[in-house]
């Protein structure tokens, strides 16, 4: 079995799995059996770390249905890959070339060396980041909740938060908290890091560590985090700037709120749409230039190695050089004094010409099966699964079974990857030893 097809299994086991829990009594808070849909939607975007659903999770599930939620939001996040490597880790097992080859796929790498500690690295971040997440949501929550249930409060949101998953235990998502800087610096915080990648959270670590121990020796950050961090501020930045100007005067979102307040939530909706789908305004009330900005948005997604999905920062930035590169006349592409190898360009056209396709198909696929919902809700709906963010109009929970099925199917593809998903169904790749002659093309 090819490496894709182990990865893609994997991953429809885990779903699998986790609808089969998610459908006992147990995991309901009427102690009733589960809706096979439900619980399989459910499943699907807590391992896609989406965030989408169709009941209230706070009150449909039970504890322990909310508990095998966030056990598979992090097993989403941290990928089939990671979890399972981890687990070999522990009882020692070694792992050959073929379970090396998986890694690096899975983890977007260009190395095989140093897999088992690369694993161990990984768990290490995202435990130190979620315990600390778990700690500064302590005091939004316990004055309102009392210590115990503000520590699973805590928990949860703190999961899905660097995970970025949008599962939220209330039913307003995090309306109620609009004004609070404390969750919003928080959950905002996690978010980007999660999203960032493991790659660069390591490089800036490396970086801190021998600033702090005054070493002589420059740290050399690779094109990986220069791309991914310019790339997001850029994004933060541009985004909190247009939502601020877009919704301001909408009275269902921004408009009656103070001026610091309206900036805070700004910056709050500008972050989410990076894959994360928490929310502190109502979605369906914004605007439709305000919907579509955030379609954009989450249409990019986060960076490669993180928890989020997208078409990745790092694609955007090598399509917006070629562009930029054809637009002087050169024939390079670049990207801070280095040089964009072909292969890599191929494959960044690649993602975005599947992951519009898969977009434009399941677009068209739930308009058929529901004529009556609005386009612009269709296409926010589609792409917040797509790039595994888990924003809402609020249409999730009225869409027929058929649309269902088709978000569950968009969701998957989102979070493997669309080459991945295709070379696991094609196969592994075998480069041709023909070569046929050049001719030009009217293009443009």
């Amino acid at each position: 079995m090819t490496v894709p097809r182990t990865i893609s299994l994997g991953f429809l086991a885990v779903i699998a799995v986790g609808a089969l829990l998610l459908m006992m009594p147990f995991s309901s808070s009427n102690g009733d059996w589960t809706n096979p849909i439900v619980a399989l939607f459910t499943s699907t975007s807590a391992v896609c770390v989406t965030g989408l659903s169709v009941v209230d999770v706070g009150t449909y599930f039970s504890f322990f249905g909310q508990v095998i939620l966030v056990a598979l939001v992090q097993i989403g996040g941290l990928g089939y890959m990671t979890a399972t490597t981890f687990l070999l880790v522990l009882i020692g097992v070694k792992f050959g070339l073929r379970d090396k080859v998986a890694i690096q796929q899975a983890l977007d790498r260009t190395g095989l060396s140093n897999s088992a500690d690369l694993i161990r690295s990984i768990i290490g971040v995202t435990l130190i980041f979620e315990i600390t997440g778990i700690f500064l949501l302590l005091p939004v929550f316990t004055p309102q909740y009392g210590i115990d249930r503000a520590l699973w409060l805590a928990i949860f949101h703190s999961v899905n938060s660097w995970n970025n998953a949008g599962f939220s235990l209330f039913k307003d998502n995090f309306i109620g908290f609009q004004t609070s800087i404390l969750l919003n610096l928080v959950v905002t915080g996690l978010i980007i890091f999660g999203g960032i990648g493991y790659g660069v959270l390591f490089q800036i670590y490396i970086y801190l560590r021998d600033r702090f121990q005054r070493k002589p020796e420059r740290v050399v950050f690779s094109l990986d985090l220069k791309v991914a961090i310019s790339t997001t501020l850029i994004l933060l930045i541009a985004g909190t700037v247009a939502f601020f100007l877009i919704e301001s005067r909408n009275p269902n979102t921004f408009g009656n709120l103070s001026w610091q307040n309206k900036i805070l939530a700004a910056w709050f909706q500008s972050v989410t749409p990076r894959t994360a789908g928490f929310n502190t305004i109502d979605i369906g009330k914004m605007t439709n230039a305000g919907l579509f900005l955030t379609i954009a948005f989450m249409f990019v997604g986060a960076s490669p190695g993180g928890t989020g999905g997208g078409i990745k920062t790092t694609t955007l930035r090598v399509l917006t050089s070629c562009t930029k590169a054809i637009l002087q006349g050169k024939e390079d592409v670049l990207l801070y004094e280095r040089q964009i190898p072909l292969n890599l360009i191929l494959k960044a056209v690649g993602v975005l010409v599947g992951s519009i396709a898969t977009v434009i198909l399941a677009t068209i696929l739930i308009s058929l099966t529901d004529p009556n919902i609005d386009f612009i809700q269709i296409l926010f709906e589609v792409v917040s699964a797509f790039a595994t963010v888990g924003l809402s109009t609020g249409i999730t929970a009225n869409v027929s079974a058929a649309a269902k099925l088709v978000l569950i199917a968009t969701m998957f593809i989102g979070r493997v990857g669309i080459l991945l998903l295709i070379g696991a169904v094609l196969g592994d790749p075998r480069p041709t030893a023909i070569h046929y002659p050049e001719e030009n093309l009217l293009v443009g």
